[in-house]
């Protein structure tokens, strides 16, 4: 090297400082890459993100072929610098050369070009892969023999590479995705996308009509008040029974029945000719399994049945839909008509309420794993039911019983949420009552 002009050195020593820049800048690019983006783009044609998505599909080779390229020009330029300072200094130069090439290297090679990388990763991520395809090709055995090291090395340490089935997001890896992407998807598409994720973790014990609840045509009954309950009914399908629900019969479809009824020629035989045989949901069904059944079965409501066959509520398609994108027929701002708030901030909640409808409607966090309505709530409580006035705090909130008529109570004032720490009970709600 004593031959080649100062200048020269200097000329390679620069690209080599450019070439550090070009591999440390490459490599954060490189592995920040928004895979999900980039994967995208390789499926919509994208050349620069196809011959991306390969190179990571082994990024112990890619990150080997940087580092040895980077280790390479750094080492060279560190041997040009010091021979630099020997020639215009002497032997006191090799420690000015390292100080100076430690910042330069620190600067235009390191944050610089790393800091740029972070800001537009994409961009520099699809040059740089254009350069790493045919070097991947030139340098394959030295980097083949370098993994190979490195493997036998980890294998020392216990360490096995990352499956393919670790890179996959689970369902709350998802929903935080989903709770960062404000401002690219509208609220109401990221809302509806998130409640598709719960359905797995709701059954249909939780959002079903309960039995009492559930309207039906009794066969048994007057044939003029059969045809005023069908005339009157605002479903499009009525559950039809003998006497009672656990008697039941099927299913009618009230739009096939239109012209019988414009007609007047309904008789009691062909409305028997056109029910339906029921279908029954076994009773903890998850939602999402039980939207593929109402798929497969082609159905669109089911009677709800415990371990010992006996219905516990009724079931529709459109109960399921709701709970995606919310209620067909109330506005989502709106509080349903079963919660009614007052002027003093309490509410007037019905017994019959959903505790999953009153923590969505009022974004409260009461619990839902036992009881599923209000009702419930009161009578585990109480262990029986209590008097008109009796007040007891729940998960906080204070309730007080307006009114029990015929073993159910109809109606319940809660406030909101009071905590005392001193009233906390070791299952972490707070409970204290007094009648």
């Amino acid at each position: 090297m004593n031959t080649i002009p100062i200048g020269a050195l200097v000329s390679i020593l620069v690209m080599l400082v450019l070439a550090s820049g070009f591999f440390s800048g490459s490599e954060t690019a490189l592995m920040s890459l928004n895979r999900y983006r980039l994967r995208h783009q390789a499926n919509n044609g994208n050349k620069a993100a196809q011959r991306t998505a390969r190179l990571l599909e082994n990024p112990d080779r890619l990150i080997s072929l940087i580092l040895l390229g980077n280790n390479f020009v750094n080492i060279l330029a560190s041997a040009i610098a010091t021979v630099i300072a020997l020639r215009l200094m002497g032997e006191a130069g090799i420690a000015v050369a390292t100080g100076l090439l430690t910042i330069i290297i620190l600067v235009f090679a390191e944050v610089t070009p790393k800091t740029f990388a972070t800001r537009r990763a994409e961009q520099f991520a699809f040059i740089a892969s254009a350069v790493y395809q045919p070097l991947m090709v030139v340098t394959y055995p030295l980097v083949a023999a370098t993994n190979w090291i490195s493997s036998k090395i980890l294998k020392l340490f216990n360490t096995e590479a990352i499956s393919s089935e670790d890179e996959h997001l689970s369902s709350e890896e998802l929903r935080t995705v989903l709770n960062e992407t404000a401002g690219m998807v509208p609220q109401r598409h990221r809302d509806m996308l998130l409640n598709i994720l719960d359905l797995g973790t709701v059954s249909v014990n939780d959002i079903m009509v309960p039995r009492n609840e559930i309207v039906g045509i009794d066969l048994e009954d007057p044939w003029d008040e059969v045809i005023r309950d069908i005339s009157d009914s605002p479903h499009s399908r009525l559950l039809v029974f003998r006497e009672n629900v656990d008697n039941v019969v099927g299913f009618i479809y009230l739009r096939k029945m239109l012209d019988a009824l414009r007609s007047g020629k309904i008789t009691r035989e062909y409305l028997e000719s056109v029910v339906r045989d029921p279908y029954f949901i076994p009773e903890g069904t998850t939602l999402t399994v039980q939207l593929l059944n109402f798929q497969r079965q082609k159905r669109r409501v089911g009677l709800v049945v415990d371990e010992y066959g006996d219905i516990q509520g009724m079931l529709t398609l459109e109960d399921i839909l709701e709970e995606i994108v919310g209620e067909f027929d109330n506005d989502p701002q709106i509080a349903p008509s079963e919660i009614r708030p007052q002027p003093d901030g309490s509410f007037i909640v019905d017994g019959n309420a959903q505790v999953r409808n009153l923590n969505k409607s009022l974004n409260w966090s009461l619990p839902s794993e036992g009881p599923k309505t209000l009702n419930g709530i009161v009578v585990e409580h109480f262990e029986n039911f209590p008097p008109q006035g009796a007040v007891f705090t729940f998960n906080g909130h204070p309730m007080t019983i307006l009114a029990v008529e015929d073993n159910r109570v109809q109606q319940v004032r809660i406030e909101p949420a009071q905590f005392d720490e001193t009233d906390e009970d070791a299952n972490g709600s707070r409970i204290a009552a007094s009648n």
